[in-house]
């Protein structure tokens, strides 16, 4: 019968950046990482990874093997979360993932009203220019930007927002006039860098200016907000990141004007513990409340009562 603890440590390393990564996490030393790994691979029977001087890649039977070990810790959760007393108190720490601007501009603030309500419960909110993996469990609740297609997962739609182009009243004031679509070709824009792109959903210039290459890009969406502040050029912001600065004013307003959808997803086993259904449900009222200002609409984020 295979050993559950070495199999959590198998787990681990998969998700981790190499052996003190996966050491680091793990609280234990790295060279008991690798002697737990090769005595692993003798239950088994067959090697489970390839080692080189990048680290650790997982073998075709590595994978495979896996895909049932996550089955397995997926269980354990579950059962733990059913068995367990503490899951069903409103105490804890939930880790919730979302985009870098609506985490650091829509979410934080709104989180903090949440911990008022429950003092017992503790967030820790990790806002990143990337997806936040539930598979690798770096998160409770994850707020995407798009909807995953498959897997153990329970989701919901959250909400749309929207988006336009920017600039500062001294930009436009001292450049040429933007009087239709073509004329952005002779104007300085911002934008993500193309390789680096975490989701198809965030090509906006593509669509906007065809063909235009950007003066500035930035993998962060607060990067390419803060030169848009400074009158470096135009960018396609979120309103609700937008309407953070009185200072920006909408670009063409009624010919460029993007819908994008937030979707909130939790794994199946995690998404009924009491803090994280807490949690949950917060989060679908507050921005429930805020649809106007997410779509540009209103400029003032409102609160739920206390």
């Amino acid at each position: 019968m295979l050993d559950w603890d070495n199999m959590r440590i198998f787990l681990e390393l998969t998700r981790s950046q190499g052996l003190v990564d996966a050491a680091k996490k793990l609280g234990i030393d790295h060279s008991t990482v690798s002697r737990r790994i090769r005595k692993f691979e003798e239950q088994v029977g067959t090697q489970l990874f390839d080692r080189h001087n990048g680290g650790h890649q997982l073998t075709p039977e590595g994978q495979r093997l896996m895909e049932y070990a996550e089955n397995i810790e997926s269980t354990v959760y579950a059962a733990t979360a059913e068995l367990g007393e503490h899951n069903r108190l409103l105490s804890g720490q939930v880790r919730l993932g979302a985009t870098e601007g609506f985490g650091a501009y829509v979410l934080a603030p709104q989180l903090a009203h949440f911990c008022e309500r429950h003092p017992h419960i503790g967030v820790d909110l990790i806002a990143v220019p990337r997806f936040v993996s539930l598979s690798k469990r770096e998160a409770d609740v994850v707020i995407s930007i798009e909807r995953p297609q498959s897997g153990p997962y329970v989701v919901t739609k959250l909400a749309d927002y929207r988006l336009k182009l920017y600039a500062t009243p001294a930009y436009l004031a001292s450049h040429a006039p933007i009087g239709a679509l073509a004329d952005l070709a002779g104007h300085p824009l911002m934008g993500y860098v193309d390789d680096l792109l975490f989701s198809a959903e965030l090509r906006y210039i593509d669509k906007v200016a065809p063909g235009a290459r950007p003066a500035f890009r930035s993998t962060s969406i607060t990067a390419q907000y803060q030169a848009a502040r400074r009158g470096r050029g135009l960018a396609i912001l979120p309103c609700f990141l937008a309407q953070q600065e009185r200072d920006l004013v909408a670009v063409l307003d009624a010919e460029i004007d993007l819908v994008r959808s937030f979707w909130m997803v939790s794994p199946s086993e995690r998404r009924h513990i009491a803090r994280v259904s807490a949690l949950w449900h917060y989060l679908r009222e507050a921005i429930d409340l805020n649809r106007d200002y997410l779509l540009g609409d209103s400029d003032t984020m409102r609160w739920l009562p206390q």
